[in-house]
């Protein structure tokens, strides 16, 4: 039986504020489910629903096959960590992680044994004396997920915790976390607008826009195999060059290069024949110089941006724009005039009026 289950789940607020539009999902046991997208897309929101703290306004949200819309946090037994660490600045980090049991009245001893549990879960078993002040913003993380975790509730709640961290700790602990995931076997949803914590996290990213779920997917599946250009856009570091233009005699004009569309269109050639279409190729599926079975295109060389493992280049032709992603030792120089091919199969295609995947 599924964990949770969410059938047509709609946020209204009074105002008239549509912010989540009929969210379906089915999460099963232990599952690591991460929702994505730009601010205001409503993926906080339906967080809130399932962890009760907003009223669900229409739909049926399901745990283990019992409805609980109109049951409290407490009673749907989820954890919950929040963006900020919320920790009780005169508290130990022992009592910190131990509040929560103690307040349900647990026995000293078991609570005793459970927080050294999770301390040294989390590496935190020397800094069980030490108030929060004296802990580095990855630390205090820690803290706060120790809080949730020492429940041993079946379900955690997760809402861009690690958005305060800096780049270095925000590596560090993404690691962590799916390290605590595997050692609890907990359910786990987790909310955030950056989409490398979601493809390093999840078995499953749900995409969010505007309160509709655009895509739900493995993060290779959403890779590879995006519906829309939205979500084209939104998954992969640099996102994806997209094009647009008319399909003329079979053709396509990207920048100043003409490339026929037979090999990608196949027997739908004639069905967009005149239509507006968009072109999308991902930065590091080209090739330099002219290979088979690939489009090749002539550009100008703009910019380059050496980041050690790959050079970002950036590229134009005719009025077009676009990013490579090349081996740092195959850096083209600054204004050379190259040459990249992009192989057909690495080719999206969308309609530009729906901006729907053209299969």
């Amino acid at each position: 039986m599924s964990t949770l289950e969410l059938k047509n789940v709609n946020k209204i607020y009074p105002n008239g504020f549509h912010a989540v539009h009929d969210f379906n999902l089915t999460i099963e046991q232990g599952e690591f489910i991460v929702f994505v997208g730009p601010s205001g897309c409503g993926k906080s929101t339906t967080l809130r629903m399932i962890a009760g703290l907003e009223d669900i306004s229409s739909g049926d949200f399901t745990i283990k096959g019992k409805r609980v819309n109109e049951l409290g946090p407490r009673e749907r037994e989820v954890a919950m960590v929040f963006q900020s660490y919320a920790l009780y600045p005169n508290m130990t980090v022992y009592d910190n992680i131990a509040f929560g049991l103690t307040l349900q009245g647990v026995d000293d001893d078991v609570i005793e044994q459970r927080v050294l549990n999770t301390a040294k879960i989390l590496g935190l078993t020397d800094y069980l004396d030490r108030f929060p002040r004296a802990l580095s913003g990855g630390q205090r993380q820690r803290v706060a997920i120790g809080r949730s975790i020492i429940r041993k509730v079946g379900i955690f709640l997760m809402d861009e915790p690690l958005s305060n961290l800096d780049a270095k700790q925000r590596v560090t602990m993404r690691a962590e976390i799916a390290q605590i995931h595997r050692e609890t076997g907990a359910t786990t949803i987790y909310v955030t607008h950056d989409q490398t914590e979601a493809m390093t996290l999840a078995d499953r990213i749900v995409v969010m826009k505007d309160g509709y779920v655009q895509q739900v997917g493995t993060p290779k599946e959403l890779y590879f195999d995006p519906v829309n250009v939205f979500v084209a856009g939104f998954i992969g570091e640099p996102p994806m060059n997209f094009v647009r233009g008319d399909v003329k005699g079979g053709k396509f004009n990207l920048g100043d290069n003409v490339l026929d569309l037979a090999p990608v269109l196949g027997d739908k050639l004639a069905q967009y024949e005149g239509k507006h279409i968009v072109f999308g190729f991902r930065p590091e599926a080209i090739v330099l110089g002219n290979v088979a079975d690939a489009y090749p295109v002539k550009c100008n060389v703009e910019l380059t941006e050496m980041l050690g493992d790959n050079t970002n280049v950036y590229i134009v032709s005719g009025t077009e724009r676009a990013i490579l992603k090349v081996d740092p030792h195959d850096t083209p120089a600054l204004d050379a005039d190259i040459t990249f091919s992009i192989p057909h199969k690495d080719v999206y295609l969308f309609d530009a009026e729906t901006e729907m995947v053209i299969r």
